[in-house]
């Protein structure tokens, strides 16, 4: 009540200064104490029909047939709880999330519609129906994402339709985003209290309009501070303001606004397609996947093997505590089980699946096979527990690598609805989820249980009771052997597709479809571009493959290696703005990197960023778990490790734009 009765307090405050001394006092009653959410479903009436509070309820029902014409807010936005640790879900709203449903979720193309019941698109969805037949405006200062983000197209198309004219002032301030663009993005509005893009959005809903809303945009523009941005909204301070430049948006049918995707891009051949498994005519089977995602990277991840051993085993003992006393002697009810549950985070990191494992008493056991290898980050290996109960969710992951000794080679891609640049990063271990943004991973094969009911089907390989089947359809061989004549190979093809989405030509032209959706690839014309394309592939996958072994870049100047001390804690650049110079620990400098080094990103950074960025000793806040980046150098008898591990990725970069800069030209 406390946020209420201040509230009161303040506006009524408000007034009496406005009207001036010995003016009499005037209760404010259009405040009200109320889940704005909850008003909306017709169950609440019922509950406020009971509710102890008179006169609040009273006031409740003067509200609900109140019209209202102006709605003004700073909606909050969470889409859900971090952590099932934190026990704290989303209350849920049954009428607004099935208006959401029935409006923004079945206008959206996205495959994932989770963003659109996060707090701030629950506020709008609300605030539009609350203005009634009578029309307003509603003014909301708001997490700006829906611009542009790949599951709000249904917000938008429904915004379009629902409103006469729309402005949206972009505060930007994106904090997900990194390097150059994190820069562009400039310090968000509320500083360090949000990573979330920021935008002032009206909507002006005028019952006598027809058609389709005037929709305007203003950027407020690259590498602003803070203070600059508050500024900038101080002066211009209105929507009619004469200084303030509004851009008419004309939506195309995927309801972009910005960044609109390119109707050319739809007569290339998808990489794949799960929506339609009879359709074959892509390039890969539906056996692609996300990367691995733990939900518990503290517990899952380390670069020592021993440790991660000694981690699982906890976790493990902790499941099993709560199996043993809850599950199987009680035989708890599931909302009781997540009542009676341990939530302390140095223990176990719980998630939704985890609990509805313990709840169906599933046993938990630590298997050696299961210590597989990752690729965490960009040129950053790890050990990784990969397991069906202690990791959240595994995708397809268990056909692509069944087991350790099983090879594959994925071809990982940032997942639409990212921000960073497209590029794709090939793999032979494991990929986690965030390897590459949200990584879709594209496998040269996939591999099933060697059984009776397979052997007849055994034209492939069987390994160890696995049967390794081809992941590139007889769709697109069938193609390439007609275009390019009867010597292409599925290899061929496979890497003819990591060359080609290197292509400077193909990633600028289709920046705003690779975000939003599936990349789609084309055929060249000639044969010779297609060999071109399919080599270059090769070369780059060796470079990223084997970047622990390739010669380091001879031209470094390295000073202090001569004490012997290779460990690291945090690896820097020797200034602000001077990347030419590495400080790796207080003994060891490196000097005379190439600037052109910095020219390869991929994930949002330059290998040598992701050196700087994950070979350092880490301690997890909420368990306390350490992940030393030295155990790995160690365990392998390899001191020097890391130290040569930087000047291995200046040649891996400069080497793989060299490549780059020599794709065959793409025309479009």
């Amino acid at each position: 009540l406390l946020a209420y009765y201040v509230a009161s307090v303040n506006i009524e405050n408000s007034y009496h200064a406005a009207m001036g001394e010995g003016s009499a006092y005037r209760p404010f009653k259009g405040i009200r104490h109320t889940d704005t959410f909850q008003l909306y479903d017709s169950i609440s009436a019922e509950i406020y029909a009971k509710a102890p509070l008179g006169k609040n309820t009273h006031r409740l029902n003067d509200h609900k047939n109140t019209p209202i014409q102006v709605i003004i807010g700073n909606p909050p936005y969470r889409v859900g709880q971090k952590s099932a640790n934190d026990n704290a879900k989303n209350q849920a709203y049954p009428a607004l999330d099935k208006k959401i449903s029935q409006t923004y979720a079945e206008k959206s193309t996205a495959q994932s519609k989770a963003a659109l019941y996060d707090s701030y698109v629950k506020a709008f969805r609300w605030a539009s129906d609350r203005l009634g037949q009578g029309g307003g405006i509603i003014g909301f200062v708001s997490n700006g994402g829906w611009i542009d983000g790949n599951s709000m197209d249904g917000m938008r198309k429904c915004f379009a339709e629902e409103f006469s004219k729309i402005y949206v002032f972009n505060l930007r301030g994106n904090g997900r985003t990194s390097g150059e663009l994190w820069q562009k993005e400039g310090r968000n509005v509320f500083g360090d209290g949000s990573r979330a893009t920021i935008a002032i959005t009206v909507l002006v809903k005028n019952p006598n309009h027809k058609g389709l809303a005037e929709i305007y945009h203003h950027d407020i523009g690259d590498y602003l501070t803070r203070e600059q941005k508050l500024n900038i909204v101080a002066e211009k301070h209105d929507i009619h303001n004469p200084g303030l430049v509004w851009h008419r948006i004309a939506p195309n049918q995927a309801g972009d606004w910005l960044n609109q995707r390119k109707d050319s891009f739809k007569e290339f051949i998808s990489l794949g397609d799960k929506k339609d498994l009879e359709d074959k005519s892509t390039f890969f089977k539906p056996f692609y996947s996300l990367g691995l995602e733990t939900g518990r990277d503290p517990w899952c991840y380390n670069s020592s093997v021993e440790i991660l051993r000694k981690n699982i085993n906890k976790t493990i003992q902790c499941y099993e505590y709560h199996r043993n006393n809850f599950v199987i002697n009680e035989k708890v009810e599931l909302k009781n089980l997540v009542r009676e549950i341990n939530y302390d985070k140095k223990e176990i990191k719980w998630s939704s699946r985890l609990i509805n494992n313990l709840y169906l008493n599933k046993k938990a056991n630590y298997f050696d096979q299961n210590m597989l290898m990752s690729l965490y980050r960009p040129f950053f290996k790890q050990y990784v527990y990969f397991d069906n109960i202690f990791n959240h969710r595994v995708g397809q992951m268990p056909k692509i690598f069944p087991t350790k000794i099983h090879d594959n080679l994925p071809i990982c891609l940032p997942g639409p609805g990212g921000t960073q640049e497209f590029m794709p990063l090939i793999s032979q271990h494991l990929p986690d989820i965030h390897l590459n943004g949200n990584s879709q991973c594209f496998p040269r094969y996939h591999y099933e249980e060697d059984t009776k009911k397979n052997a007849r089907f055994v034209p492939d390989q069987t390994i160890d009771g696995y049967v390794r089947r081809d992941c590139l359809t007889d769709y697109i061989y069938q193609e390439c052997l007609k275009k390019y004549g009867p010597e292409v190979t599925k290899d061929d093809i496979f890497y003819y597709v990591y060359g080609l989405m290197h292509s400077k030509d193909y990633r600028r032209e289709f920046s705003a479809d690779l975000k939003k959706t599936l990349p789609r690839v084309p055929l060249v014309e000639g044969s010779g571009d297609f060999m071109a394309f399919s080599k270059a592939g090769r070369e780059l996958a060796d470079l990223h493959l084997n970047y622990e072994t390739i010669e380091p870049y001879g031209d470094l100047r390295i000073a202090g290696a001569e004490k012997g001390n290779f460990l690291v804690d945090k690896i820097r650049f020797a200034g602000k703005g001077d990347k030419t110079t590495i400080v790796y620990n207080r003994d060891i400098t490196i000097s005379g990197i190439p600037l052109a080094a910095y020219e390869y990103v991929v994930g949002g950074r330059s290998p040598i960023e992701w050196i700087l960025d994950r070979y350092r000793v880490k301690i997890d806040r909420d368990s306390g778990l350490k992940n030393d980046p030295n155990d790995w150098a160690i365990e392998r008898g390899q001191p020097r490790y890391v130290l040569d591990l930087i000047s291995r990725v200046i040649t891996v970069s400069l080497e793989t734009m060299k490549i780059v800069k020599g794709l065959p030209r793409l025309r479009f």
